[in-house]
């Protein structure tokens, strides 16, 4: 049986943890840091910076009370936007807390300095590091409850820091208030918004809340209230005291604040809360990114290794010992400012996701999605979450850019290499966008099946080469569309001869092949059709073909399949030109043996042309023969509940709008091509879709539909509707992505 983490935080540790995860490095030590980027004005960077993140902590408080699960917002991402963008999401979490973590105890020591002239600073920050480490093996309950003693005698410092200092403050310190400008704003925008991190962690740890649905989003919003207030003044206070160039320059802005004016005493005080601080957002952040482990490798998106709980202190002490490792690692190579960037640009995307995976839930239209907080002004809350977080990221330097696009790759790379053959399921993004395709289908389907085509021409164009065989199987598949459509029916054997000899000759030199409309007419008159019969000679016959049908006004078009090879792929299909340019509907027929027209097979793919069109053909086929069709949509063994339930849906409505029986199936098997082949074996025709091959990617690798046509005894036909746009280079892998069976 699997084990699952105790719910033992209550409220006090929930404002506890969120707020540790913020106060620590955003007043501590990034003021400066910030001020070098904005100068005054770095008081209204923390305030715009706060506001930015109320989207986020919206978003996180309604998905929050809807899943409280382990893992936060990278589990609210990877549920809505799927596997892929879910594990990029998860590993840039984590990392975030892991540098900011790292940005705390290494700016700690700072502090730390002034009273005990330490000999490494960076050797104390891996032992305090080391030291946290071990508290979270031991119990997230201890953890909750040091954090908030910790957070309770910061806060008292801060606002007596606030108290005694803000009369101090001196107007003249803030002018020119922009003294860098709109773009100077910007930038200390983009590196303090890192500051409120904690707002959205503590959501990582809503499977331990007692109560989440009151104490998540009611801890979260305490939270964030009291800590812009204390970032806005403490700022406001350190820009109106300390001299513009110290501040600028300085890793220890509380302590430059409060010594000129209260003498040393005050400095350990300062000492004492910036260590408090620093100290708890370093263990709010091992605590919160070491479920982020955990709940990748329940999704399946890490090995299972980092699930594993334990049995005495109901911790994930895999996960812990990782997240740990990583940081002594980032606190030992990188300086402050560097890590500082880094985690806000993994931060700000981060944000945009989440607002993102909101919008996808409240889209989704889930009848289990019941959250007991609902963000207000939806959707313009959310939007506005994510123009500006991804406006914010444009504004950040070179270096964590490059950082952020490299998470990116390596979440990427490792989905397809390790993720994507054992994950079988999608997010509601791409539900929602199977959903929309299926109501396509569906407005399409009703149109073709009531508009029909009548008193066109249905064309079965005939190469010399053709066998007896094969033109009898294409005019029995032709004749009952043609009878159904009340169409006329044209035969037409195409000759092909060499560019070098002239057309006229070649014609008069074949008058005609009398056995061929013989033939043609009694086949004609079995199957109790009319049918005319001729007969073109080119130079090209792909050519040929399209010209006639222009001619003619054709409306479906039937033609043998070309074999399939990659030689034909390399030199060109001749069919795939006719797909390019046809003026009509076209069907390629894959020859096979030909007993009854009892079951028309369909295997559907949701293509808003083809579809309806494979349904028109197979309804006019059963028909006139007194056949059946049956529905296959070949879907992996995890398929997604609202995946299945929007393929029954339009199955239900093809059945009501068939005028033969209609059966639906839902093929679910991780081998999904051979169980589809399985059920397809016993049908009399099958149906499915083509479009045009492309030579990289066909060179490479086999479609699937060719794989499923070359290995069927039975006739395949091979649909292309007229309405199908050319497809581009990339459009075939997009397809598999976003479209995955």
């Amino acid at each position: 049986m699997p084990k699952d983490l105790e719910r033992d935080l209550g409220l006090s540790a929930v404002i506890a943890i969120s707020m540790g995860a913020m106060i620590g490095s955003g007043i501590f030590i990034l003021p400066g840091l910030a001020m070098a980027e904005a100068g005054p004005s770095v008081v209204l960077a923390f305030l715009i910076a706060g506001v930015l993140v109320i989207p986020a902590a919206l978003a996180i408080s309604e998905l929050g009370t809807a899943m409280p699960e382990a893992g936060g917002d990278y589990v609210f991402i990877e549920r809505g936007m799927g596997p892929g963008v879910g594990t990029v999401a998860g590993i840039g979490t984590w990392l975030t807390l892991l540098f900011k973590g790292a940005l705390a105890l290494v700016g700690g020591m700072f502090y730390l300095d002034l009273l005990f002239q330490l000999p490494n600073l960076t050797a104390t920050a891996l032992v305090i590091a080391s030291l946290l480490i071990g508290i979270n093996l031991v119990g997230v309950k201890q953890t909750g409850q040091l954090q908030t003693y910790m957070v309770v005698v910061m806060v008292v410092i801060l606002a007596g820091f606030i108290a005694m200092t803000i009369t101090q403050v001196e107007g003249g310190s803030y002018e020119p208030f922009f003294a860098d400008g709109f773009g100077g704003l910007t930038s200390a925008i983009a590196l303090v918004i890192v500051s409120y991190a904690g707002v959205t962690k503590i959501a990582s740890v809503a499977e331990e809340i007692k109560n989440p649905a009151r104490n998540l989003p009611l801890g979260l919003l305490i939270s964030l209230v009291i800590t812009t207030f204390l970032y806005v003044f403490i700022v406001f206070v350190l820009v109106g005291i300390v001299d513009a160039e110290t501040l600028s320059g300085t890793n220890v802005p509380m302590a430059d604040a409060v010594e000129p004016l209260f003498g040393f005493w005050s400095v350990g005080i300062i000492v004492l809360a910036a260590i408090l601080a620093l100290v708890s957002t370093a263990n709010a952040g091992i605590l919160t990114a070491s479920r982020y482990p955990l709940a990748l490798s329940r999704d399946g998106l890490l090995p299972e290794q980092f699930e594993y709980v334990h049995p005495r202190f109901r911790t994930p002490i895999v996960s812990i010992l990782l997240t740990g490792g990583v940081m002594l690692f980032i606190i030992a190579v990188l300086p402050v400012e560097e890590i500082a960037k880094m985690a806000s640009a993994f931060q700000i995307l981060v944000y945009a996701l989440v607002n993102v995976a909101l919008i996808a839930f409240r889209e989704g239209d889930l009848e289990w999605y019941d959250p007991d907080f609902l963000t207000p002004f939806y959707p313009w809350m959310p939007l506005f979450g994510v123009v500006s977080g991804f406006y914010i990221i444009t504004q950040m330097d070179l270096l964590p850019l490059i950082g952020a696009i490299g998470i990116i790759v390596f979440g990427t790379v490792w989905y397809f290499v390790f993720v994507k053959d054992r994950v079988d399921r999608e997010g509601l993004a791409v539900d929602a966008v199977r959903r929309e395709a299926g109501r396509q289908f569906l407005d399409e389907t009703a149109t073709q099946l009531t508009t029909a085509a009548t008193g066109n021409e249905v064309l079965i164009a005939l190469r010399r080469d053709v066998s007896r065989l094969e033109e009898d199987r294409l005019l029995r598949i032709a004749a009952p569309i043609a009878r159904f459509r009340d169409s006329r029916l044209r035969v037409v054997r195409f000759d092909e001869v060499p560019d070098q000899y002239p057309l006229d000759r070649a014609t008069a030199q074949s008058p005609g092949d009398l056995e061929f409309e013989e033939r043609t007419d009694d086949l004609a008159e079995e199957l109790d059709v009319p049918v005319e019969v001729a007969e073109v000679v080119s130079h090209d016959t792909k050519q040929a073909v399209v010209n006639y049908a222009e001619r003619r006004g054709v409306d479906l078009l039937l033609t043998r399949a070309d074999p399939v090879s990659r030689l034909r792929t390399l030199f060109g299909r001749d069919s795939d030109w006719i797909l390019e340019h046809a003026p009509c509907n076209v069907v390629f027929v894959q020859a096979g043996k030909l007993d009854s027209l009892d079951e028309i097979a369909i295997v559907t793919d949701q293509s808003p042309f083809n579809d309806p069109l494979k349904v028109e053909l197979a309804d006019s086929i059963a028909s006139i023969a007194g056949g059946r069709i049956r529905f296959l949509f070949a879907a992996g063994s995890g398929a997604s509940d609202s995946s299945i339930r929007t393929i029954e849906a339009y199955h239900a409505e093809l059945d009501e709008q068939c005028s033969v029986p209609v059966e639906g199936t839902i093929v679910q098997s991780d081998a999904k091509l051979d169980a589809l082949l399985a059920e397809l074996r016993s049908a009399d025709v099958v149906i499915l879709s083509t479009t045009t091959h492309r030579l990289l990617p066909d060179l490479l690798f086999q479609r699937d539909t060719d794989r499923v046509a070359t290995r069927l005894e039975q006739p395949v036909l091979l649909v292309h509707s007229r309405k199908s746009r050319r497809a581009t280079f990339l459009e075939p892998l997009v397809e598999r992505l976003l479209f995955r069976d």
